[in-house]
């Protein structure tokens, strides 16, 4: 059953949105979008959204023009959500994970019990105001690091697009915003107000996987490196078994020793560096060419599509036809037999 939220006396729950000095105007204007658009059955309106800042006027945006809000921080004092999108500018707060005065005053506004939610690194914000404090919480995957780094009391999950803590809920990157805000309003209201305001807005109603698909995962090469050979020779040879001996032969060292200096140089195995060149190998496939899932599979060596989804799985956060629909929007769909084998169950995929 969706919870009850607060709301005024005719029942809209209010959503105050803060808008701070660099903000991002597509993150600024996703609230008024997805809370804007829910409605009841009868066509009422069931959230008021509205714009403050910490000093009422111009805010500068992080592009070439300037937003006008009227409202200032008072605003905050009547919000059951309060909501703030990403900034570039906020200075202490990224850097030092510190709040300025004028920002901690404006907050000191909020009323107790009112909701607070964050859209990309909004949730320095959050953190740098003492709300995430031994809590789970998100942010963009570019800024993870410099986030666990000011607040490691917080337990940072860099792979989801959204985490919602009950009364305090953080998102990953930009678009990420829409996924939690169409989260509250079902979370609120249920699943066919939510998908009534997706279909409007042309977003899908609920997304698969996590940020963790849209990570780009190179590995660094070694100072001092003494398998390279090893490397580029496995890498023009990923559609087809290799083995550990293959491998040591191409730097003439036995297994034992081709193994130990491989992991001190790359930080995994042999084997594990393999598969992730495979998903990596499998990414590009699915994104830049119209192979079926049985010959992505193939070209990738993983030998089926049982154990390509396993491993895709668990290294990107969703299968591969998910992975491609997200990447290859209007791509054809797959062969029936590669679109049957993706949903089979995995299987151990070669070395």
């Amino acid at each position: 059953m969706p919870q009850s939220p607060p709301g005024d006396a005719g029942g809209r729950h209010r959503v105050v949105v803060l808008a701070l000095p660099g903000v991002i105007p597509f993150e600024l204007g996703i609230p008024y979008r997805i809370f804007g658009k829910a409605r009841s059955a009868d066509g009422r309106r069931l959230y008021e959204v509205v714009t403050c800042t910490v000093e009422p006027g111009l805010v500068p945006t992080d592009a070439d023009f300037p937003i006008a809000v009227e409202l200032g921080p008072e605003a905050l004092a009547e919000a059951d959500t309060i909501l703030v999108p990403a900034s570039y500018a906020l200075g202490p707060v990224r850097e030092e994970g510190r709040m300025t005065e004028p920002l901690a005053a404006a907050l000191a506004q909020a009323r107790p019990g009112a909701r607070w939610v964050s859209i990309c690194t909004g949730s320095f914000v959050l953190a740098a105001a003492g709300l995430l404090d031994g809590r789970p919480a998100t942010t963009h995957w570019a800024s993870v690091g410099q986030f666990q780094r000011l607040f490691p009391t917080i337990k940072v999950d860099p792979n989801v697009l959204f985490v919602d803590d009950g009364d305090v809920l953080t998102s990953a990157g930009v678009a990420s915003g829409i996924d939690l805000c169409l989260h509250l309003v079902r979370r609120d209201h249920g699943t066919a107000v939510a998908n009534d305001v997706a279909r409007h807005s042309l977003v899908p109603p609920h997304r698969d996987g996590g940020q963790a698909q849209y990570i780009p995962r190179p590995l660094p090469e070694p100072q001092q490196a003494t398998t390279t050979t090893a490397r580029a020779w496995a890498l023009g040879r990923l559609d087809r078994p290799i083995s550990l001996r293959e491998l040591a032969a191409q730097e003439s060292m036995s297994v034992r020793t081709f193994t130990r200096r491989f992991r001190e140089e790359v930080g995994v195995s042999p084997g594990q560096w393999l598969t992730r060149q495979r998903v990596e190998r499998s990414r590009h496939l699915l994104e830049d060419t119209d192979l079926s899932v049985d010959q992505v599979a193939r070209e990738a060596g993983f030998g089926s599509p049982a154990s390509l989804r396993q491993h895709f799985q668990a290294a990107v956060g969703v299968s591969p036809t998910a992975y491609r629909r997200t990447f290859r929007a209007g791509a054809e769909a797959d062969t029936a037999s590669g679109a049957e084998a993706d949903t089979a169950s995995g299987a151990d995929a070669r070395a």
